[in-house]
């Protein structure tokens, strides 16, 4: 199984027929940890070698103590203990070996299901956004759950059944030493066992893989009806998410039930079969008793040692049993470790010679797939931003925007073209250093559930390289969230709600750009990432992160870092020192603003419907602030909580 998400030249799924997956899904998990794998399966086969030693020490116990002493001997009856005391030694051994077996398979499982999770949630952090827009989060969430719980239920009874070959093995010639017609008779039902395990596997892999399917179907519905909580309750669409919900979950309880009676009709099968071969030998042992063949001692023995494989055999059943559905789960992860569109990692290093860093694009195309084909989405831009510039990108919606500056920061790689920041593809360099010096700050802004210092440095405390507390004062302070955040109880290690829950939408938003600004970025890509704050404070925070009079600026100092802003509002349009119109992917003009608004009569329709959505949200403000004039602003908040994008009134 693999521990990490497999390079470009290997793949996590599993090739060939049925027996051939299983033998390589079996294969690749003792591999991973061999060390375990071989501590299990050794106590297992010592187990097994044991149990076999018992039957053969209760055959001699039958014949040379039990019998003579029931007879009336009485040397007999005085070797009674000491008989027994070979039966206990025997039996603590399998004690200690069962223990030690299920404590190592117990690691190894657990290992397998730890290295899988690694393996799966590095490559959902690796594959670009656009992946992630095509696959549910449920999905997700039952890859990184349910199917690594699948793919390695096989590992639980794996060391068990292997020890079980030795505990055949040696059975085998145990019996085969006693009496030829005494081991076909305790020997036969194997085949028939192996026949039952495979009708079993014919009819279980559908039925698991049905259920698999609809409980990634389930844990969706789930996550998107929590997510979605304020509306569904504001819209009074609880009952059709319920029916949506008890839908899924009906056919996931179909599915279920047909796994259950499948493994109902297979399970007493594979018991019955050890109890009909202890009766097979009780009755041929019978007649080779009679016939003088074999003494009463070899009989028991045999009966013993087929009556304790019942368990054993049983457990190649489970590891059978198991085998679809982990094939079944492999599949699934298989499918997310081997999904295409990972960006390749650099090596080289960005220099940090200057606060600003420049940003060039030539000849880039993206492309993407859609059900239909590929759809592009930016085609032959070309751009060229100097150190320390402020370039503002604006047109109307599909335009391209988000994709443009999102390229900057690599959430995805053209499909031509190169993007370089101070001469560098982005592609050769390092993705940490990368990250360090070219920070980007959504809309669509995140809060964690932590204290606004873990927020901020998304470090733990005493992380070697993680801001400081001044340093998390400072951006707060060029993010203006700096007063909203002494008032709450607790500054620094207040703890925010889920998502940010007590915080309105254009606190989170600066609490986001704090979260940028505390790295010190050389480039800063702003994604509409001012819309829920009021328009003074944006102008405000723009104006910051331009060179003060005494040459310092809020991302750093000694000079300013290179801005790429996608904006809907011309008072954030006003202060760049450039614009970009998009339109359909393409560059259609750059210039200042005075120059777009003389010769592009695209941007000039463009300019007129900001400025006349500006009006309109700056009336909805003042609405509220008349609204609000009459209160007291809620406990703990230095300013009034709106969210002027969406309307939002806490």
């Amino acid at each position: 199984m693999p521990a990490r998400a497999p390079s470009p030249t290997t793949s996590a799924a599993l090739r060939g027929s049925v027996a051939r997956r299983s033998v390589a899904l079996v294969w690749r998990g003792l591999r991973a940890h061999p060390g375990t794998y071989a501590g299990a399966i050794g106590a297992s086969a010592a187990f097994g070698a044991l149990t076999v030693a018992v039957s053969q020490v209760l055959g001699r116990v039958t014949d040379q103590v039990v019998v003579p002493a029931i007879a009336g001997s009485a040397s007999a009856r005085g070797q009674i203990w000491l008989a027994g005391a070979a039966i206990a030694l025997v039996a603590v051994s399998l004690a200690v070996a069962v223990a030690l077996r299920r404590v190592l398979a117990g690691v190894g499982v657990a290992r397998l299901q730890a290295d899988h999770r690694r393996a799966v949630t590095r490559q959902y952090l690796r594959l670009p956004m656009s992946w992630h827009r095509r696959h549910p989060t449920g999905q997700l969430l039952s890859n990184a759950g349910s199917d690594v719980e699948a793919a390695t239920g096989v590992f639980n009874p794996l060391p068990f059944a292997l020890g079980v070959v030795v505990m055949i093995g040696v059975a085998a010639v145990a019996l085969l030493r006693t009496d030829v017609w005494l081991a076909l008779a305790a020997l036969v039902v194997l085949p028939l066992a192996v026949v039952a395990n495979l009708v079993f596997q014919r009819r279980m892999s559908p039925a698991i893989t049905r259920a698999q399917q609809l409980r990634a179907e389930v844990a969706d519905i789930a996550h998107e009806s929590f997510e979605a909580a304020t509306l569904v309750k504001s819209l009074g669409t609880e009952d059709r998410e319920g029916a949506r919900f008890t839908e899924r979950a009906a056919a996931l309880r179909d599915a279920n039930v047909r796994v259950g009676v499948v493994r109902a009709v297979f399970d007493p099968v594979i018991d019955l079969l050890p109890n009909l071969g202890t009766l097979l030998v009780l009755l041929v042992g019978t007649l080779r008793v009679s016939a003088g063949a074999i003494g009463t001692g070899d009989v028991v023995a045999a009966a013993y040692l087929l009556t304790v494989l019942a368990v054993p055999v049983r457990a190649f059943g489970w590891v059978l049993g198991e085998l679809p559905r982990g094939l079944v789960g492999h599949d699934r992860i298989a499918r997310v470790l081997d999904a295409g569109g990972a960006p390749r990692d650099g090596a080289l290093a960005l220099p940090a010679s200057a606060p600003g860093a420049r940003v060039t694009m030539r000849d880039v195309v993206v492309r993407v797939p859609t059900a239909e084909g590929e759809v592009t989405l930016l085609e032959d831009v070309a751009l060229d931003v100097p150190a320390g510039r402020t370039v503002a990108v604006v047109g109307p919606t599909g335009s391209g925007k988000s994709t443009l500056v999102g390229l900057v920061a690599r959430l995805a790689d053209p499909s031509e073209g190169v993007v370089e920041v101070d001469g560098r593809d982005v592609r050769d360099v390092d993705a940490a250093d990368l990250a360090a010096q070219v920070a980007l700050v959504s809309q669509a802004t995140f809060v964690f559930e932590d204290t606004v210092r873990g927020n901020v440095t998304l470090a733990d405390a005493g992380d070697p390289g993680a801001p400081t507390d001044a340093q998390v004062w400072d951006a707060l302070r060029t993010a203006h969230v700096e007063d909203v955040v002494r008032a709450l109880p607790g500054g620094l290690d207040a703890p925010l709600g889920e998502r940010g829950a007590n915080l309105s939408g254009g606190q989170r938003q600066r609490l986001a750009l704090a979260r940028a600004l505390v790295r010190r970025p050389r480039v800063l890509v702003l994604d509409d990432a001012t819309s829920a704050v009021d328009p003074r404070i944006e102008r405000a925070i723009l104006t910051g992160l331009r060179r003060d009079d005494d040459g310092r600026d809020g991302a750093g100092e000694g000079g300013d870092p290179t801005v790429l802003l996608v904006a809907y509002r011309m008072s954030s349009v006003l202060l760049a020192d450039e614009v970009l119109h998009l339109e359909g992917g393409r560059v259609v003009d750059r210039g200042t603003h005075a120059e777009l608004l003389a010769r592009d009569p695209g941007y000039r329709d463009l300019a007129t419907a900001y400025e006349e959505e500006t009006a309109r949200r700056e009336r909805e403000r003042a609405d509220a602030d008349a609204v609000d004039a009459d209160a007291d602003p809620p406990p703990g908040h230095g300013e009034r909580r709106t969210d002027e994008a969406a309307g939002e009134r806490r």
